[in-house]
């Protein structure tokens, strides 16, 4: 597929997708970010720091793709849309805890190693989806991003299976920290209400299927952990899908933007 043999309605969802992965990554890099200086030890500073400079790397490539479909540029799609233009998983702007960056900060470590590992399954399998896209710079977007998120897969999986076989007060946190991610990880499986017109363009796999093989993945480590899977994952904050947000988003926002809105010239 290629833009000058597409009809309008198949540009805007193909968009639409594009919106979705690049909030996604964008958003959740943003709130990694926070972390810097905070984490466990310098080793892990320095590790997270990569990773989410990738994660943000890959939000560009994805604005950048927007630019291409003539959404205007990269740089004003990130950092100039209003909060409810996103179309970022709630659960991915969500702060780290209480305090700010800058004033008291208490983070919640357990809730970042659980909030990433399982957005670092769902991306992966996202993206197993995305390199047989019928679009194909969406495809070989998804193909050049494949090769580091293995290796972000990998690094939070082993936090998250070294914190929940600990101490019992490290399995405890683990498995609070478990229970807030699952109550909204509902809203980063969804592909939100356009997803059958996705599917059917051939931009990526069915919504059900990408869910089964996340879930199918989160069994698999659950029972080599010994913890038991509740259910279903919820949506309990609204759906960023269809540009519901919290308070959370304008905040970020606000500070991601305020050196682009100051000064447009210096770019990512």
């Amino acid at each position: 597929m290629n833009t000058e043999s597409m009809h309008q309605q198949e540009r805007t969802e193909l968009k639409e997708l594009i919106y979705q992965l690049a909030d996604d990554d964008f958003i959740l890099a943003y709130r990694g970010s926070e972390w810097l200086g905070l984490a466990p030890h310098i080793e892990e500073d320095v590790a997270f720091s990569s990773i989410n400079q990738d994660m943000m790397g890959h939000a560009s490539m994805y604005y950048h793709l927007l630019e291409d479909l003539g959404e205007g540029d990269a740089d004003r799609i990130a950092h100039l849309r209003k909060p409810e233009e996103f179309r970022n998983a709630i659960l991915l702007e969500m702060v780290n805890g209480r305090g700010t960056y800058l004033d008291k900060p208490d983070y919640d470590w357990a809730f970042a190693v659980v909030r990433n590992y399982f957005y670092a399954i769902h991306k992966q399998v996202r993206l197993e989806s995305l390199r047989v896209s019928s679009y194909e710079p969406l495809a070989n977007a998804a193909k050049k991003i494949m090769m580091e998120q293995y290796y972000h897969l990998m690094h939070w999986e082993i936090w998250f299976k070294q914190l929940v076989t600990s101490t019992d007060d490290a399995r405890q946190r683990m498995l609070i920290a478990v229970d807030k991610v699952w109550k909204e990880f509902g809203g980063v499986l969804t592909l939100g209400p356009s997803y059958g017109e996705f599917v059917k363009a051939g931009l990526i796999e069915d919504e059900p299927l990408l869910k089964k093989r996340w879930l199918n993945r989160i069994e698999k480590v659950f029972k080599e952990t010994g913890i038991e899977l509740a259910g279903e994952p919820a949506i309990e904050s609204g759906n960023g899908r269809k540009g519901e947000h919290t308070p959370d988003l304008a905040e970020a926002l606000a500070t991601l933007s305020e050196v682009y809105a100051t000064n447009p010239a210096s770019g990512w």
